[in-house]
């Protein structure tokens, strides 16, 4: 590799650490409503094959959350087919997201390629609805569902602007598709949150950079990927926040079939945003009219800020890749890995609502030659 590649990939990691930084100065975040799931850096995932390669990953992702100790996780109620918000009318008990993702990546040339990820997701949740107004007591009453399908795929347009024998440094824009539901409903037959629904119901852009390079040729690389995603406003007048992920890591390969990995991911998710009106639950301040209906506060339908949307995470993630291939000589396993991941939370900032806790990713890569290109 050229010494103008070997100093190109350190000042990206000063940068990488010095935004993660000051994100970490920032003022308090708020966490989202338990629709968020586990990241890691995949590097099949990452790279681009080469012409004529197709390279395919199904990921399994467990990400349980849940309350930390000495919050409440007393939310705000949205309700966006009623273009309402009503401040503190929820109280969070716990979700359950699982997504099981298959992701097409493909070498139109040795520099370019496409990349197709299709999730399905299966989401458990349990919160108790209608403080202040349901309950002979205002205590509410718990409402929970389960509910799967297909979430939003993505297509992304990926670019080798840097390849050399030890190096790489992958460019990507992405477009996340409106293809997963956002009419779910709950076990009271009423129409779920926008966080909790299986898709966002607008476009989003995705840019990203991946990054690496070979410290100790074909036994240590280091890695690094950073993304950003935008959505718009979707038919319901709900708009999710801008999300920035930050992540370094490097792997080891130990004998030929076994690779260990440790990465840092870190996300920031902005504040959502709705158009509605703005109520809120009734206290026992407000007798004889408790338990009783919200009490508004402005009934113009405006854009305002979700208080509960929004999060900062930051965690270690160690890992290990299985190379079948190098220990089964097969046509099966050809071109094939295991991988696993446990992805560990060492700061997480959720306001009082659920955060994610550890979280666990399984995988199988495997690659097929479509075409060989002429030499």
């Amino acid at each position: 590799m050229s010494g103008r590649a070997v100093h190109g990939a350190i000042p990206l990691l000063v940068i990488l650490i010095g935004v993660l930084g000051l994100h970490f100065t920032a003022s308090r975040a708020q966490a989202a409503c338990g629709s968020v799931t586990c990241f890691v850096v995949i590097g099949s995932q990452q790279q681009v094959p080469q012409a004529g390669l197709l390279t395919t990953n199904t990921i399994y992702n467990y990400t349980p959350m849940r309350l930390l100790s000495g919050t409440s996780g007393v939310i705000p109620a949205i309700l966006q087919d009623q273009h309402l918000m009503i401040l503190d009318h929820h109280q969070e008990i716990r979700t359950i997201n699982n997504t099981l993702t298959f992701d097409l990546n493909y070498g139109l040339t040795d520099r370019l390629g496409v990349q197709v990820t299709i999730p399905y997701v299966w989401r458990v949740h349990r919160h108790i609805d209608g403080l202040g107004e349901d309950g002979p007591n205002g205590e509410g009453e718990e409402t929970n569902f389960i509910t799967n399908g297909i979430g939003d795929m993505t297509i992304t347009t990926k670019y080798n602007v840097l390849p050399t024998l030890r190096s790489m440094v992958v460019m990507g824009f992405g477009v996340q598709l409106p293809t997963g539901s956002t009419q779910r409903t709950d076990s009271a037959g009423e129409v779920t949150e926008s966080p909790l629904q299986l898709g966002r119901g607008q476009v989003g852009l995705i840019g990203s950079m991946y990054q690496t390079y070979e410290l100790i040729a074909h036994r240590v690389n280091q890695f690094s990927f950073v993304s950003y995603r935008h959505n718009f406003r979707n038919n319901d007048g709900y708009q999710f926040g801008d999300e920035y992920n930050l992540n370094i890591g490097a792997n080891l390969v130990t004998v030929p079939w076994l690779v260990l990995t440790g990465q840092f991911n870190y996300r920031y998710l902005v504040h959502d945003n709705i158009s509605a009106s703005l109520s809120r639950s009734a206290t026992p301040a407000d007798a004889p009219d408790f338990p009783g209906e919200p009490i508004v506060i402005d009934p113009t339908i405006t854009d305002r800020q979700v208080p509960n949307s929004g999060s900062t995470y930051f965690a270690f993630s160690p890992g290990l890749q299985v190379s079948l291939d190098a220990l089964f000589d097969s046509p099966l396993t050809k071109m094939t890995s295991l991988y696993f991941y446990s992805q560990i939370p060492i700061a997480r900032d959720s306001n009082g609502n659920l955060a994610q806790g550890t979280s666990f990713v399984f995988g199988i890569t495997k690659s097929f030659q479509v075409y060989k290109p002429e030499s």
